[in-house]
């Protein structure tokens, strides 16, 4: 089988692939602050990856991978006081999520799975609230292999399972995927920032500047390497892949 961009093909190609193998992916981020060195984007450059490998890994099982436009307006409410940060209310990105499932689902695809690079409470809970509304209302099958899950997070490095931002895991993607984006001086000369996102969530700090990021990151930035990055998004691919296939043999369970 095949990887596709969605946005690239006839609707008369969509209306030969739909059916059981086919599985559309939605990569979502979101635009804001990531440091000094990396650009706003960077989770939509992250998710980006994220579903191209897993297409790739799921093109090899046999499946139609049919990789969506990202969707990268969403709420943003710990990077919100950072320029250039947008932000949406989640209700927004649930509705948006839930209604492409609806869509696909009339067109027969039946699964729609979320490559999401975006790790934001009132994001994640977003993307939640629009795997319960598909599945109300009938829709393709929204399968969310939420990062922030002990199932998933063991799976990717210890800083990511920290509560990294901008740091070592997401410079690493950065420099891998799209390394003219990245201020690489700027990188190099940042400390390292040891503050947990996880804990100030925990905690209930509610903003960046609050956890003690004021420069808008956690981590440590100058270590990032491409090499690691490449490493980063072959275990993302494979969270994909293996999201797919889980979802795939319970629906098959009699």
């Amino acid at each position: 089988m095949a990887v596709h961009r969605f946005a690239s093909m006839t609707w008369t190609s969509v209306r030969d692939i739909a059916g059981d193998r086919a599985v559309a992916i939605l990569p979502t981020g979101a635009i804001e602050a990531h440091g000094p060195h990396l650009p706003l984007d960077t989770d939509i450059v992250i998710a980006e990856a994220m579903a191209r490998r897993g297409a790739e890994r799921l093109a090899a099982l046999g499946y139609e991978a049919l990789i969506l436009p990202p969707l990268a307006y969403t709420p943003t409410p710990y990077a919100a006081a950072f320029p250039g940060t947008l932000h949406v209310p989640p209700a927004a990105t649930s509705e948006i999520v839930a209604s492409v499932a609806r869509s696909l689902g009339n067109h027969g695809i039946r699964m729609l799975v979320i490559a999401n690079a975006h790790h934001d409470p009132a994001h994640v809970d977003a993307l939640h609230a629009a795997v319960a509304a598909a599945a109300r209302h009938g829709s393709a099958a929204i399968v969310f292999p939420d990062l922030t899950r002990r199932k998933w997070a063991e799976q990717l490095t210890d800083e990511f399972r920290q509560g990294c931002h901008a740091g070592r895991y997401e410079g690493s993607i950065v420099l891998a995927e799209r390394p003219e984006a990245v201020l690489a001086e700027v990188m190099a000369s940042l400390a390292a920032n040891p503050r947990s996102l996880v804990d100030a969530v925990r905690s209930g700090l509610l903003t960046f500047d609050q956890a003690g990021g004021p420069l808008a990151y956690f981590g440590a930035p100058a270590e990032a390497t491409a090499e690691e990055g490449r490493e980063i998004v072959e275990r993302l691919g494979r969270i994909l892949e293996q999201a797919v296939v889980d979802a795939a043999a319970t629906v098959a369970t009699p």
